[in-house]
């Protein structure tokens, strides 16, 4: 990079290895740089490093274009930025990297939570549709068959018509879900203390408890706070009917596990865990193979091509910077005290 000489804001991409050869194509990289005045090959995977042309091009900088593997924007990383004025992240989550010294020095920050909300949202809409079809089980039985088989009779407490999903979190994530489902012959219910008026068509349930008590599939969508640590516990779990599906897209530290297990043990009630904590079950975990729980290594969230949904939102968010526009997705603060 090199002193702008017009209006293209200086800019330098910060991320991790690997990150920007899958989340940017040719196609990206050439109109960064006409959006801004940036070498789209010189990523800096670590701020704090002794590389001379990154130090050189942080101090340049206007711009940070960050994604997964950022290095946290520290006192002293943005002591080597002075010229910084914003951080545009292609991707959900901004706490791993942006610090209270970003807001101190007052830079305004957006992110791709949107973009990335989207997939998160269509595999918990497939894993609420799948859980009424029994389909995970059905297979299972299926592939142990291997004949003609009553299927209707067997089915008779199956099927989509009239079920109540229950959606724990009026999140970005959650609301999209929220509205996947309104196609759908399904009654919803909303628990979010954060919420006094809920989307049209939903019932908003002012008790947990209840909320899982009611519910065929209970879909878990708030965020990772002290506040929500292990909320879905034995209370909540014993409250759920019998062959209810728990569906987890959030935090595995928002269900207590160790409550949980003993309710899939049995086969009592049904899982669709995209996450669990730790976030790698042990070796020999019973999540692994248990006929009633579909387990996912994280894969709800943005993958393959659907990374460059995030770069798209996120040069957006570069353009209409170079504008001097408002972000349309800026994050405050004051917006990191009750989101992921």
């Amino acid at each position: 990079m090199h002193p702008t000489t017009d209006n293209r804001p200086s800019l330098l991409l910060a991320m991790g290895r690997g990150v920007p050869e899958r989340l940017l194509t040719d196609t990206h990289r050439t109109r960064l740089t006409r959006l801004a005045d940036t070498d789209p090959h010189l990523v800096a995977h670590d701020l704090t490093a002794p590389d001379t042309r990154v130090a050189a091009a942080l101090a340049e900088a206007e711009v940070l274009l960050t994604c997964w593997g950022a290095t946290p924007l520290t006192a002293e990383v943005l002591d080597r930025a002075p010229r910084l004025r914003a951080v545009v992240h292609a991707a959900g989550s901004v706490k791993h990297h942006i610090t209270d010294a970003c807001w101190e020095r007052g830079l305004r920050v957006t992110s791709a939570a949107a973009a990335n909300a989207l997939p998160v949202a269509e595999y918990t809409l497939a894993a609420i549709l799948f859980a009424g079809k029994r389909v995970l089980g059905s297979a299972q039985r299926y592939a142990e068959l291997r004949t003609d088989h009553a299927w209707l009779t067997e089915s008779t407490t199956w099927g989509n018509y009239r079920r109540t999903v229950g959606i724990v979190g009026a999140s970005r994530i959650g609301r999209r879900v929220v509205d996947l489902l309104r196609p759908f012959d399904l009654d919803i219910l909303l628990y979010d203390p954060y919420v006094d008026v809920p989307p049209p068509g939903v019932e908003l349930v002012t008790d947990l408890d209840e909320l899982c008590a009611r519910s065929t599939v209970v879909s878990v969508h708030a965020p990772q706070l002290p506040s929500t640590y292990r909320m879905i516990g034995a209370a909540q779990l014993a409250a759920m009917p019998d062959g209810a599906t728990l569906i987890n897209t959030a935090r595995g530290s928002l269900i207590d596990e160790e409550a949980l297990l003993p309710h899939l043990l049995t086969g009592r009630l049904h899982a669709t865990l995209d996450v669990t904590d730790p976030d790698l079950p042990p070796p020999d975990s019973p999540l692994y193979t248990l006929p009633n729980v579909l387990l996912t290594p994280h894969v709800a969230g943005s993958l393959g091509n659907e990374l460059h949904r995030m770069a798209d939102q996120a040069l957006e968010e570069v353009a209409r910077y170079a504008r001097r526009e408002p972000f349309a997705e800026e994050v405050r603060a004051s917006d990191l005290q009750r989101s992921a």
